[in-house]
């Protein structure tokens, strides 16, 4: 059977499916709320599959099978997914070269990425340039002033935050790599974000 199944991998897969429920979501018009719901979690799984890849026994064959694999579900997750989003919330065509320049300006984020840490098993401590993950915060967070302000002002923020996003990833700003408070942090506000939408708006 061809590709890896094993523990290293096994989050990263678990991301992937996130982003292709959320994808799901939307196409069936289903509240968008969940679809973002949906980006969190695969947001999460991606901040942790790199520790548990690295403490896990990989050979030189699994090593590579999971960089590939993480940069592709990377593109589903926080470009695909987003890029879905956008275009579900607008109405008017001038979201598409938004959608444009932020598809591409993470798709290059994500190609620097694998050049520039190709050994997995080597933790840095910061990245440069906004890491397209951190999309699956940005995101959630924004879309709470859907819920606040009027539809029209709302797009037209989204659509703003989302070209400075892509514009971010671009950018050869130093940005420090979450530890593991932070991290946890960043669980509990999911979790946080995840009650609101559910069950609070």
């Amino acid at each position: 059977m061809i590709g890896k199944w094993n523990k290293s991998v096994i989050l990263t897969y678990i991301g992937f499916v996130f982003s292709i429920i959320g994808i799901i979501l939307i196409t069936l018009k289903v509240e968008l709320k969940y679809a973002i719901v949906c980006l969190m979690y695969a947001g999460i799984c991606d901040l942790f599959d790199g520790t548990v890849a690295r403490k896990c026994k990989r050979t030189e064959d699994e090593k590579e099978f999971g960089i590939e694999l993480d940069s592709i579900v990377d593109v589903m997750s926080f470009i695909a997914l987003p890029i879905v989003v956008l275009a579900t919330i607008n109405t008017s065509w001038y979201f598409i070269p938004i959608a444009i320049i932020y598809s591409i300006f993470a798709a290059a984020r994500l190609a620097y990425f694998n050049i520039k840490t190709a050994d997995k098993n080597k933790a840095v401590s910061h990245y440069i340039g906004l890491p397209v993950t951190f999309s699956a915060l940005i995101f959630p967070i924004v879309y709470l002033l859907s819920y606040f302000i009027s539809s029209n002002l709302f797009v037209i923020i989204y659509n703003l935050i989302t070209f400075i996003v892509a514009i971010l990833f671009i950018l050869k700003i130093k940005v420090p790599k979450p530890k593991l408070l932070p991290s946890i942090m960043l669980i509990f506000l999911a979790i946080i974000l995840t009650i609101v939408y559910l069950f609070l708006v």
